[in-house]
C-alpha cells in the first residue's frame, strides 16, 4: 500500500490526486449576472447537490493566479457583499463540452463567455442569470452562503426554478430520462465520460 501524508505534498500534488481520483464528477456550466448587468459564464467540476428540503446546489471556485475572486464568485454573492446573489446551473451534455473548455478561458471582467464559447443565453424565469440555450435541463438559484475554504469558495443557493426540455421530466414521479438528458461527467486533466453505460446494482 502506498502512504501519503498530505502535508508533505506539494499545493499542485493535491489538485492532481483529487482530480483524477474523484471521478466522474458532474459539470455544472454556472451563468452569473454582475451587479452591472454583464453576463458570465464559467465550467465547475466541484459541483454537487445539497438537499432537497430546501431543494439547493453548490459549486466550488478557487480564486485566480493573483489571489483575487472569479467572475462567478464575485457576482454570486449577496447584494450586501458586491454581487447579484443569484445563479443558474445549466448540467453539461456532449454538445456544449468544447464549449465549456472554450468559457473557461479567462476574460476581462464584465465581458460574457457566451459570445466566445459561440452559445446564446435564453432570459431566466425567475433570476436575471441566463440559462443556455439546448441545455437539457437550468437549475435557477438564490444564493444562501458562500463558504472560504482555504483558498476556495463553496457556493450554496437555493433552486427556485427549475426548467427543461420538453418530456425530459416525468410529470408525475419526476423522474429524468437519462437517456434523453445525455449529461457528461468530467475525469481528469481534458479526460470526460459519458453516462450512456450504466447497470443496476442488485437488478
Amino acid at each position: 500500500m502506498m502512504d501519503i501524508d498530505v502535508a508533505d505534498m506539494t499545493v499542485r500534488q493535491r489538485e492532481r490526486l483529487l482530480l483524477w481520483s474523484v471521478v466522474p464528477r458532474p459539470v455544472a456550466m454556472v451563468s452569473t449576472v454582475s451587479s452591472h448587468g454583464a453576463i458570465n459564464l464559467a465550467p465547475f467540476s466541484y459541483y454537487t447537490a445539497v438537499g432537497y428540503s430546501p431543494m439547493a446546489l453548490l459549486f466550488c471556485v478557487g480564486r485566480r493566479a493573483d489571489g483575487s475572486e472569479k467572475d462567478s464568485c464575485r457576482n454570486a454573492r449577496v447584494p450586501a457583499e458586491g454581487g447579484t446573489g443569484e445563479f443558474t446551473i445549466n448540467v453539461l451534455i456532449e454538445k456544449h463540452a468544447e464549449a465549456a473548455t472554450a468559457s473557461a478561458r479567462p476574460l476581462p471582467y464584465g465581458q460574457s463567455e457566451y459570445e466566445s464559447a459561440g452559445l446564446r443565453p435564453l432570459p431566466g424565469r425567475r433570476v436575471r442569470c441566463p440559462r443556455i440555450e439546448g441545455s437539457p435541463i437550468a437549475f435557477e438559484c438564490r444564493t444562501s452562503a458562500v463558504v472560504p475554504v482555504g483558498d476556495h469558495f463553496v457556493v450554496i443557493g437555493e433552486v427556485v426554478h427549475v426548467t427543461a426540455e420538453e418530456g425530459l421530466i416525468d410529470e408525475v414521479d419526476f423522474h429524468v430520462d437519462l437517456d434523453r438528458l445525455g449529461s457528461v461527467g468530467r475525469m481528469g486533466a481534458a479526460d470526460y465520460v459519458r453516462t450512456s453505460d450504466r447497470y443496476v446494482v442488485g437488478g
